[in-house]
Formats: structure tokens, C-alpha cells, sequence
């Protein structure tokens, strides 16, 4: 009985180990709610309205060719759940188009717990972050890239002297722009070839959090630490100051006319700030507000809440 129960093992370990040598899978980007059935995919009529899909939804972006909303969700915590991450792609009127456009196959497929995210020639950038597992590994900013047509991983970028961006704004050129919310605060800058340097540290930054970019190309952040939204050039130099209605800032949009909304995690608001004009509060009681985009298609704001594990939207027209 002992050599037998022995040889049992050695053909599992054996035959574990043969699957260990297979090669992966291809990857495969997830599919708009359906049935298949004996290789017959039956979509879902399109009267019937599915609305979830989050786990922790951070930020969002405005896929314009597909006129659809990518919710980006963290899911659950390095520190429980390493590469839980997942991308979602959001109908306008907030019912589910695809739960899991990326992530619904493991296969090849980082991607462990993003925060911001934007849209930029073709490719989903998104902030996101290895290590800070339970094992105690340090955490490291990655940018992870995306092709948007197909969902595959594009590309990443590590940034060994960041412990992790918050949010991310991609320029006309390419660069990225990151903030890093906890100390040392700062705004990071990544070129297209992968260099990366500071922008700015410290003051004036006071937990930064949203960065955007105006029409000017200059580069936009508002601080979770204070009402500020602060405006930098190319270089670095700090040439405007504005105040949202609430502390607490964390997303921001900026419009073709120059006017910005902010949303604060810490207040529940949403600021509409015109130029020239003192902000003003048109949205309130939205539990953790965070990271926003604009639905152009439906001339929207659209605001991912955190842990509610859900999306505010406030039409603008």
C-alpha cells in the first residue's frame, strides 16, 4: 500500500510538473455580457439593464471610439489578494457593458491593484503597483500600458523610486505625469522612453492627488491636504492658484472652455470652477468621490466612489 500511495504521489508531482512547463494560455480580453452555449455566443438583449461590476473603482476614462466608460477597479488588496485588478467598460446610462473587458483571463495579465488611469493613442495607461504583499515586499510604481482595441497588455514602466502613483495624466507628447500622494509628496514625470524624474516635490503640494492637463499644456493638481488646484507649467513653475468649493481633493476634469470640476473624497462635493470666477458647489453628499472623467458622449461627470464599490454620474447639460 505504501508504494503504492507513494508511486500516486510521484505521478501527481510528476504530472504537476509537466503542466508547470506548458506554456500559457493566450491572453483574452473579456466579452460584453452573454450566453455561450455549444460555441454559440447569444448576447444580452439590449432592454436588459445590469448595473455593478466594481470592487473598489478608483478611476475612470472616457473611451470615445467605443462611446463607453472604463472603470478602472482596484480590487481587493495587495496585501490579501495580489493581481486582482480589472477593468471595466461602463454603458452611458451606468448599466454593464463588459464586467471584466480586462481580467477576465489571468493568462499573461498583470495587473494588481491600479488607482489612475488615461487614455492616450491607442492605449489604457494605468497607475498601478507591485509589491506591498503580505509577505512585506516593498511597493513599486508601474505604469502598465494597454491596447484599447484589443485589451492586451502594451508595455510597462517601472518607477523603483516611487512607491506608488495615485493619479496619472498622459501629455500630446507622451509623458506621463503621476502623483504621489504620501510623503514624500510629489509630482513625478515620465518620458516616453521610460525616464523618469520629479516635477515637483514637496510645497506646494499637500497630498496631491488628481493631476490633469489644461489647454495650455500646462500640468493641473489638486491636493487632498487643502482646497487648492494648482497649476504648474511644462517646467515646473507654479503660475496659478485656484480653490475648490471643498478640501479634500482628489479627481479633476478640464474642459475645452477652460472650466474645471473638482471632486472631493473627504466632502462628498463636486466644484465647478470657471475662469475667473470663484468656485461653486454643484453636487454634494457623493461618498468618496474620487478620481472623475467626462462622458462626452453624454455630457457627464462620471465618479467613481472607492470602497461603495459603485459609480456617481452628474449630467452637466
Amino acid at each position: 500500500m505504501k508504494a503504492v500511495f507513494g508511486a500516486t504521489i510521484a505521478a501527481l508531482l510528476l504530472s504537476g510538473s509537466a503542466l508547470a512547463q506548458q506554456a500559457p494560455a493566450a491572453f483574452e480580453a473579456g466579452q460584453p455580457l452573454g450566453v455561450a452555449v455549444d460555441g454559440a455566443y447569444t448576447p444580452m438583449s439590449s432592454h436588459v439593464k445590469v448595473f455593478g461590476s466594481f470592487v473598489n473603482t478608483e478611476s475612470c476614462s472616457y473611451d470615445a471610439s467605443r462611446g463607453l466608460i472604463v472603470a478602472v477597479n482596484r480590487g481587493a488588496d495587495q496585501s490579501e489578494v495580489p493581481n486582482d485588478g480589472y477593468i471595466s467598460l461602463i454603458n452611458h446610462d451606468g448599466s454593464l457593458h463588459t464586467s471584466k473587458w480586462i481580467g477576465a483571463s489571468r493568462d499573461g495579465l498583470v495587473l494588481n491593484q491600479p488607482f489612475g488611469s488615461d487614455i492616450h493613442d491607442g492605449k489604457l495607461y494605468l497607475a498601478d503597483r507591485d509589491g506591498g504583499t503580505a509577505d512585506g515586499a516593498p511597493s513599486v510604481s508601474v505604469l502598465r500600458m494597454f491596447d484599447m482595441k484589443t485589451g492586451a497588455p502594451a508595455g510597462e514602466i517601472r518607477v523603483p523610486d516611487s512607491t506608488g502613483f495615485n493619479d496619472i495624466e498622459v501629455a500630446a507628447d507622451g509623458t506621463v505625469y503621476g502623483s504621489q500622494t504620501g510623503a514624500p509628496m510629489r509630482i513625478y514625470k515620465v518620458t516616453p522612453d521610460g525616464e523618469a524624474s520629479i516635477f515637483v516635490d514637496g510645497g506646494p503640494l499637500k497630498s496631491p492627488n488628481g493631476v490633469g492637463i489644461d489647454n495650455d499644456g500646462n500640468i493641473v493638481v489638486v491636493n487632498v491636504g487643502s482646497d487648492e488646484v494648482l497649476t504648474f507649467s511644462p517646467e515646473g513653475r507654479l503660475v496659478k492658484t485656484e480653490h475648490a468649493a471643498q478640501p479634500g481633493s482628489d479627481g479633476i476634469v478640464i474642459m475645452r472652455d477652460g472650466t474645471k470640476y473638482v471632486s472631493s473624497v473627504r466632502r462628498g462635493g463636486v466644484s465647478r470652477i470657471r475662469p475667473g470666477r470663484p468656485a461653486e458647489l454643484i453636487a454634494a453628499g457623493i461618498p468618496s468621490a474620487a478620481s472623475m472623467c467626462y462622458d462626452e458622449g453624454a455630457d457627464q461627470l462620471v465618479i467613481p466612489m472607492n470602497s461603495n464599490n459603485a459609480l456617481a454620474f452628474v449630467k452637466l447639460g
